[in-house]
C-alpha cells in the first residue's frame, strides 16, 4: 500500500460526502449524526497526466496510477475522546494513518442540522482538534506511567523515553497538538509504537456550497484565517459538487468544472495537497505489461525505491537505469533514450526524483 489519510470532522461536517465523491463508493452520507459505523476505506488514484507519457515512450499496453488510501470515520462530538458518540472507537481506526484530514463545513443548509447549532468554523476546528489532543493524552499518560514503572524497577534505559513522554504529556495538557512542537528524529522515535493523532500532519478541507465557492460566503474565508494560525493548508471544495462530478464521464465533468470556473475538480486538489502535506513524490516503472506509477517519500533512495515493486528488488539491488519525466519528453522511445545517452546507470546511494523512470537490476 501507499499511503493513506484519515478524514475526521464534526457530525454534519460532509465527511461522507467528500469520501463518496473521492472513491466515487456508495458509502452511506445521511443526514443524521453517527450513520458511518465501520470505517470506510477508499482507494484514490493521484492525478498525473505524466504517467500517459510514460505509457506512450515505453508502448505499454495499459497504465496504473499511483493512489492514496482515505480512511472515513464517524462524526466527532465532545467528549469522543472518552466514548462520547461511540467516538473512541473511531479513532483508534486513524492511528495508523500518515495524516488527517479535518473537514469543516462551511454551509449553510436548514435541512441539516448542526450539532453546536450555528456554523463558526474556527470553533468546530478547535473542537475536533480538542478531542485528538484528549486522546493522545489518555494515551501518553498511560504510556508514560508504564516507562515510569519500569525505569523505577531498574530499567534505566527507559530513563530518556520518560522524558520524552513527560514533555509530550506538558505540551497536551497545554491543548497544543504535538505536531507544533519540534522533536528530534530521536524523540519521534519514541512516539512510533504509539501512533499519536497530534504529531501526524493535518490538512483542513473548507467544504462549501456554490456560493462558498464563488467567495460569497464569509465561512471559508473565517477557516482560512484559522489555518494560517495553526499552520495548517487548507482545500476548498463543495462536496455535493464533487459527488455529482464523480458520476460522470470525462467530457460531462470537464464541461461541469467549466460551467463553475474550476480548472480542476476539488478532489483532484485534496489529493494533490496530500501529497505535499506527506512530502510525497512519484517515480514510474515501465514494460511491455504496463506503466505504472509509485508513491515514495522525498529523499527515498534507489534500492528503496525498488523495494517498493518488490522486497527482492531491494534486498538484491545491484543498479537502476534511469531517465528522467524532462528527458523522457525530448524522445519518441526508449531506444532513442539510450543512443542519445538519456537513460543512465544510478547506484544505492541516487535519491530518487520526481518523476523518474527507473529499471532496476537485481540478484533474484
Amino acid at each position: 500500500m501507499g499511503f493513506s489519510c484519515g478524514i475526521v470532522g464534526l457530525p454534519n461536517a460532509g465527511k461522507s460526502t467528500v469520501f463518496n465523491a473521492l472513491t466515487a463508493a456508495s458509502v452511506p452520507a445521511e443526514i443524521y449524526p453517527f450513520c458511518t459505523i465501520d470505517p470506510n476505506v477508499g482507494m484514490v488514484p493521484v492525478p498525473d497526466e505524466r504517467i500517459g507519457v510514460v505509457k506512450e515512450r515505453v508502448g505499454s499496453p495499459k497504465a496504473v496510477p499511483t493512489v492514496m488510501e482515505f480512511v472515513d470515520i464517524a462524526g466527532l462530538v465532545k467528549g469522543a475522546s472518552k466514548g462520547e458518540g461511540l467516538g473512541n472507537q473511531f479513532l483508534s481506526h486513524i492511528r495508523g494513518v500518515d495524516a488527517i484530514v479535518q473537514v469543516v463545513r462551511c454551509f449553510k443548509d436548514p435541512n441539516v442540522a448542526h450539532v453546536s447549532g450555528s456554523i463558526i468554523p474556527p470553533r468546530d476546528v478547535d473542537e475536533v482538534n480538542t478531542e485528538l489532543i484528549l486522546a493522545d493524552l489518555e494515551l501518553v499518560e498511560r504510556q508514560l506511567a508504564r516507562a515510569e514503572k519500569a525505569f523505577r524497577g531498574g530499567d534505566k534505559k527507559r530513563d530518556f523515553e520518560v522524558k520524552v513522554l513527560r514533555r509530550a504529556k506538558e505540551v497536551l495538557l497545554e491543548e497544543v497538538p504535538l505536531r507544533r512542537v519540534e522533536w528530534t528524529d530521536k524523540e519521534r522515535r519514541v512516539f512510533i509504537p504509539y501512533q499519536l493523532l497530534t504529531l501526524k500532519p493535518m490538512l483542513y478541507v473548507a467544504n462549501t456550497d456554490e456560493e462558498g465557492l464563488a467567495g460569497e460566503t464569509p465561512y471559508v474565508a473565517m477557516l482560512e484565517e484559522k489555518a494560517e494560525q495553526d499552520g495548517v493548508p487548507v482545500v476548498v471544495l463543495c462536496g455535493k459538487v464533487e459527488a455529482e462530478l464523480a458520476q460522470l464521464d470525462s467530457e460531462d465533468a470537464r464541461e461541469f468544472r467549466e460551467s463553475l470556473n474550476l480548472l480542476e475538480s476539488g478532489l483532484e486538489r485534496l489529493v494533490r495537497a496530500g501529497y505535499r502535506l506527506l512530502s510525497l513524490i512519484t517515480f514510474f516503472t515501465a514494460n511491455e505489461k504496463e506503466a505504472r506509477a509509485w508513491t515514495v517519500r522525498g529523499g527515498t533512495r534507489a534500492p528503496q525505491a525498488a523495494g517498493k515493486v518488490h522486497t527482492d528488488m531491494e534486498k538484491g539491488f545491484i543498479k537502476a537505469e534511469v531517465i528522467s519525466y524532462e528527458d523522457l519528453l525530448k524522445i519518441s522511445s526508449l531506444i532513442q533514450a539510450r543512443e542519445k545517452g538519456l537513460l543512465r546507470v544510478e547506484g544505492r546511494d541516487y535519491i530518487v526524483q520526481d518523476g523518474d523512470l527507473m529499471y532496476f537490476r537485481f540478484n533474484p
